[in-house]
């Protein structure tokens, strides 16, 4: 499990006292009051008692009903992972996490993290399957961009997760973790998504560097790794990586990488064995903000605008200019440098794609057809 450092400049202090009964009084779906001074019951009023909240909880018996569908589906699709290092010195990892079962074609996988393998061979890691079972690997493959990582595994009665779309996640929608928190296997929390888009968070010492995570308030810690994010129709929309944490346990902050950008990662790890990631071939002003954005006349500080463009690059033949800032790429509203540094790299090469460009007070449409990284 990843985990944030305290000084990094994303992470505020969060009132958590005040979140955690906003969201119990909109579960419960109402309001405690107090009591007077305290008394016996008489047994009448304790039957009237007992029939209200027969009532009362029907609704949230109902919800819980929900949750308890959605486990069921998803809980034996999840896996336990250990890593054996075979005695190997000087490699720092995670020995336990998580990982979830995928089915791609007539093939089953396992998503995780590449942190928790990164250093071992296939016969050094051993996957407990939700009925006790336990199978090996017989390939892996791993991307340190994003620290995503795919297994091949074989077996009988292997229960595949449904992939969900994280594009159609939103902040305050209900999720669901699941994962091996300190090697308590197939462990279960639940909450909300606080944030979408964290995109400059520093982890571990090797980096991630393409990054696009949701922010989760739900219980995840060392162990979790790996572990599949769902939401309530039973779907998988993230892989659970990090924590933001001062004391190497959970605190109400963690992150998730969304499962759109995972499959578009083990697609091509599993058809190529490694990623090739789109490339315009522009340098781009990391501090363009609010305030230069308002000099040029835009409304919002959204975009990213290009300082560079390189020679012959996908972003010359499409006329690019120096100065431009690109508003949306592919459909898709820009809101930072890293935001279309990520849209970029996950976009196949040799694909056209349609550019909406600021340029001298106007807006330009533009097509471009995305490049090879070198």
């Amino acid at each position: 499990m990843f985990m944030v450092p305290p000084e990094a400049p994303l992470l505020q202090r969060v009132w958590q006292a005040a979140a955690f009964s906003c969201s119990l009084l909109l579960f419960c779906g109402g309001t405690v009051q107090a009591q007077g001074p305290s008394r016996g019951l008489s047994e009448q009023e304790r039957q009237r008692l007992y029939q209200e909240l027969s009532v009362e909880t029907s609704t949230l018996q109902h919800q819980a009903g929900v949750l308890r569908k959605v486990v069921k589906l998803v809980r034996p699709a999840v896996v336990h992972i250990e890593v054996d290092p075979g005695g190997r010195k000087n490699r720092h990892l995670d020995e336990t996490g998580s990982g979830v079962i995928i089915k791609e074609g007539n093939d089953h996988y396992i998503l995780t993290n590449r942190h928790l393998v990164r250093y071992a061979d296939p016969n050094e890691i051993t996957i407990a399957l939700s009925d006790g079972r336990e199978i090996q690997p017989d390939k892996v493959w791993a991307d340190a961009g994003t620290d995503v990582a795919i297994m091949h595994v074989k077996g009988k009665r292997l229960v595949a997760a449904r992939i969900g779309d994280s594009a159609k996640t939103e902040i305050g929608d209900y999720i669901i973790a699941i994962g091996s928190p300190f090697g308590l296997n197939h462990s279960v929390t639940h909450g909300i998504v606080s944030a979408k888009g964290r995109r400059d968070l520093e982890l571990a010492t090797d980096g991630v560097e393409y990054q696009d995570f949701l922010q989760i308030d739900a219980s995840i810690n060392p162990g979790n790794s790996g572990g599949p994010l769902v939401n309530l129709r039973g779907e998988v929309v993230g892989i659970n990586t990090a924590i933001a944490s001062t004391s190497g346990r959970n605190e109400g902050i963690g992150f998730t990488i969304p499962i759109n950008m995972v499959m578009a990662i083990a697609r091509q790890l599993i058809a190529h064995g490694a990623v090739e990631r789109g490339f315009l071939g522009v340098s781009l002003d990391s501090r363009f903000g609010a305030a230069a954005a308002a000099d040029l006349g835009l409304e919002s500080p959204q975009g990213a605008r290009v300082k560079a463009v390189t020679f012959d690059s996908a972003a010359a033949k499409a006329e690019l200019q120096e100065g431009d800032v690109i508003l949306r790429f592919d459909q898709i509203w820009i809101e930072s440098d890293l935001h279309l540094i990520n849209q970029v790299s996950l976009t196949q090469v040799g694909n056209p794609v349609p550019l909406l460009v600021y340029r001298d007070g106007k807006t330009v449409q533009l097509m471009v057809t995305v490049g090879k990284r070198p």
